[in-house]
């Protein structure tokens, strides 16, 4: 028996056929001869969870849209997005729920609601007592400084997050985030704090990941060696593990350690306990205000018809360019520094998400899954490589992301920053031609013309903002998230497992013990791993 793939579906076959139809057609085309009501700009703009995307400048029809959404029914896109949200098993290799909407559902009759209440409470209440000064350090000095140790899914969203709010943050502490095994990263960090002043949130599943638990341990000593007696450690630690007794064995009280659970993957859990680094920053009703943005998305991509769905249509779309076009990355350009760190966080929950070969089924895909995701904050992203998207030979798509108010007292400055964001997603679709190269070269400079011309048509949606406030935030996070589970359906993968970090792991302990012992056997690696180690131990003998 034949096993029923992708792109033996109907809908991928019209897809296929009906790419070959428009492959060719120009974007500015389209536009010109869009003269009647409604315009193509607002036929493709969609709102949801309090967000505007506009569509209008990619290379879609309506037909476009319409054979991809026949794609998500016949895929079973809805399927899958109702049985995560009942709290079913959608991670059957580790055989889990995904219930990190659970974490931002306001129905008492969730998937562990008790659980999640009570577990918020307590953040809220310690939070707040590091935010009032009521918790202090062990010489009774308040707190100033917050430190949170953790990698991946650990480090990534809360930081992202900390630093898009840094506006409502409390002003009197600062927070850190130290996730690489390189000492450099702590280092850093320990030459900006006051051991008096200092708390640290030390964040794993586990409680036992390599980088985590090296840096906790080597902050620990750092105390100890500032004066900080062994007995009021507990002062400056607390603990956010699925692993509670492990956190006691690294020496955290009981009291102080706060709960995750397995049926939370790490890049989708920054709702959680795990974002209680948020909650000291910007306190316990803005990190409600969070969870509300993304419970909107959550209500939105739960009710909102396919083809006006925010999350389906950033899947479907992008789909159609990894799918049929080929395109290997895309960029999200959010043009607002506080969303800095937004394309990090994204690159760990697309790629650690949708970067899979084998279908649910084990069998291999014979197309092509998750694209690279990379990006840079506007304008900076347009003194760097804009020069590649406008006139290299690759087209990548693009996420532009606009905040249509300021957070900040700098009003003057805005206009100029969404001027540049609308104006390079115009430049991107409309290109330009030989003959418009021409005139700008002018008569006396012929042989410029070929490095003035654009080929345009390249393709970007612009998604809005009214304000950078937490719930805003909250939404556009969800969205994202929502978006790799649709993809996901439509590739047949799992999104919700990540056994391709394992390996590295694996091997890096056996290199490690190379490294570090009295002698070593060359034998145990290939030549090259082999000549590196011996490089390493040399260097170390130097030193």
């Amino acid at each position: 028996m034949t096993l029923k793939t992708l792109n033996s579906l109907p809908s991928w076959s019209a897809l296929t056929a009906h790419y070959e139809r428009i492959r060719d057609e120009r974007l500015r085309d389209w536009f010109a001869s869009d003269t009647e009501a409604p315009s193509r700009a607002e036929r493709f703009t969609v709102e949801g969870g309090g967000l505007v995307a506009d569509f209008s400048k990619n290379r879609v029809t309506d037909e476009t849209l319409r054979l991809l959404v026949s794609l998500a029914d016949e895929a079973g896109v809805a399927k899958r997005r109702d049985a995560m949200f009942a709290g079913e098993v959608v991670n059957p290799t580790e055989n889990r729920a995904a219930l990190h909407t659970a974490l931002r559902s306001t129905r008492a009759d969730a998937p562990f609601h008790a659980q999640v209440a009570a577990e918020r409470a307590k953040m809220a209440d310690f939070a707040e007592r590091v935010r009032s000064g009521a918790w202090t350090g062990y010489t009774g000095k308040r707190i100033r400084h917050v430190v949170n140790i953790g990698i991946g899914g650990s480090d990534l969203g809360p930081k992202m997050v900390v630093h898009a709010l840094a506006h409502v943050a409390h002003p009197d502490i600062s927070t850190y985030f130290v996730s690489n095994v390189d000492g450099a990263d702590l280092a850093r960090v320990l030459a900006r704090i006051d051991p008096e002043e200092t708390l640290a949130i030390v964040v794993s599943k586990t409680f036992t990941t390599l980088e985590t638990m090296t840096n906790a341990h080597s902050l620990r000593d750092w105390f100890v060696q500032q004066g900080c007696p062994q007995e009021a450690l507990a002062k400056h630690f607390v603990g956010v593990s699925a692993n509670p007794a492990e956190v006691v064995r690294f020496g955290i009280a009981q009291e102080n350690v706060f709960e995750m659970w397995d049926w939370v993957g790490g890049r989708y859990s920054l709702w959680s306990a795990v974002g209680l680094s948020i909650m000291i920053a910007v306190g316990a009703a803005n990190f409600d205000a969070l969870l509300a943005g993304a419970h909107d998305m959550d209500r939105h991509f739960r009710e909102a018809p396919l083809a006006r769905n925010l999350p389906v249509l950033f899947g479907l779309i992008g789909i159609w360019y990894r799918n049929f076009f080929g395109s290997q990355s895309y960029l999200v350009a959010p043009y607002s520094e506080a969303l800095h760190f937004l394309p990090s966080y994204l690159q760990q929950l697309e790629m650690e998400s949708n970067g899979k070969s084998a279908r649910l089924d084990g069998a291999y895909v014979d197309y092509a899954t998750s694209a690279v995701t990379w990006g840079e904050p506007g304008t900076n992203g347009q003194h760097a490589f804009f020069q590649m998207l406008h006139q290299g030979p690759t087209i990548v798509p693009i996420d532009f992301i606009a905040v249509l108010t300021p957070e900040h007292a700098l009003v003057s400055h805005h206009p100029k920053l969404l001027a540049n964001c609308f104006a390079q997603s115009e430049a991107l679709m409309l290109g330009r031609t030989e003959e418009e190269a021409r005139k700008v070269a002018g008569p006396d400079k012929p042989e410029l013309v070929p490095h003035l011309v654009f080929p345009g048509n390249r393709p970007s949606t612009t998604l809005m903002l009214d304000a950078l406030t937490p719930r805003s935030l909250g939404s556009l996070i969800a969205l994202y998230e929502h978006k790799v589970l649709v993809q996901a359906a439509i590739w047949d993968i799992n999104p919700f497992d990540q056994w391709g970090v394992e390996l590295g792991k694996i091997l890096g302990k056996v290199v490690e013990a190379d490294l570090t012992a009295a002698t070593f056997d060359p034998h145990k690696h290939d030549s090259s791993t082999s000549a590196l180690i011996e490089r390493a131990r040399n260097a170390a003998k130097r030193a």
